[in-house]
């Protein structure tokens, strides 16, 4: 599974604007909804009640949301470039400004977690995370996501 596999270019948004966390959720929402075809307010539910259990924020100003819907065929993800970065209760207080959210079948455990794990690996990388964020068009972050030297180093740890 690569990252071209998760998102397409129409899956990546640059400047989003938002006030808080809650309105992030609902913005990435509505993204997943509009890729899968389903209600935004079920997946909104499921990324707030995610977000209940503990934050998804990773530090670093980054965040990868993420949950299950039953009716999905496979995972889905929407990458969002934040216009200002917004609290997010991340591990080390720090606010966020990328953000990487993801929704998979309730019967996806392995690839559910094989996502998460290529996704953290990859912005873990401080020269993908420089580029991503010295990018402002949604397909200049779509292609520093899903090029081989990403892949190569989101696979390798």
């Amino acid at each position: 599974m690569t990252l071209d596999d998760i998102i397409d270019a129409q899956s990546v948004l640059a400047h989003v604007k938002v006030q808080n966390k809650k309105q992030l959720l609902q913005e990435l929402s509505q993204a997943l909804a509009r890729r899968v075809a389903i209600d935004h307010r079920i997946v909104f539910e499921v990324l707030f009640t995610r977000e209940k259990l503990g934050s998804t924020g990773i530090g670093q100003g980054i965040a990868i949301p993420h949950g299950k819907v039953s009716t999905l065929d496979r995972v889905y993800g929407v990458f969002a470039r934040l216009a200002a970065p917004v609290e997010f209760e991340a591990v080390d207080g720090q606010p966020v400004d990328l953000v990487f959210a993801l929704i998979a079948p309730d019967h996806a455990g392995a690839d559910h977690l094989k996502a998460l794990a290529r996704i953290s690996r990859l912005l873990r990388d401080p020269a993908i995370v420089a580029k991503l964020r010295g990018t402002d068009t949604p397909e200049g972050l779509y292609a520093i996501l899903t090029e081989p030297s990403a892949g190569a180093s989101a696979s390798a740890a």
